[in-house]
């Protein structure tokens, strides 16, 4: 083929490269992994702290129907336990007033027929 030492030399340093890149990203894939699943964690932890059995089973209630929207609530349970606004455990009723804070609001529509 080509037969050039620098060219061989160039081709099996392009493959070292190669390969140490790739480990790179292996290895910061698998940190990402475990940082999420170690945020995860926490932010279920945090939870179970702060929630009743009742609010909790709405909330995967929620989540089963709405993911995104179950997501953004429990965003919003931890960050409020994060930052010390919640007394005591959060129940069932105050689950639902929760929910009715952060509903976006729906657009109805009037179909009217002439």
């Amino acid at each position: 083929m080509s037969g050039s030492p620098d060219e061989e030399k160039l081709e099996e340093l392009r493959q070292q490269k190669m390969e140490q890149l790739q480990d790179r990203a292996e290895s910061q894939g698998e940190g990402g992994q475990e940082a999420a699943q170690q945020a995860e964690a926490q932010k279920k932890a945090v939870l179970r702290q702060h929630l009743t059995d009742d609010a909790r089973k709405r909330l995967n209630t929620v989540k089963m129907s709405k993911p995104q929207f179950g997501e953004q609530v429990e965003r919003q349970v931890v960050s409020l336990a994060r930052s010390g606004r919640i007394q005591g455990k959060i129940d069932d009723d105050k689950m639902k007033q929760l929910l009715k804070e952060l509903k976006p609001d729906s657009q109805s529509f009037d179909i009217q027929r002439r």
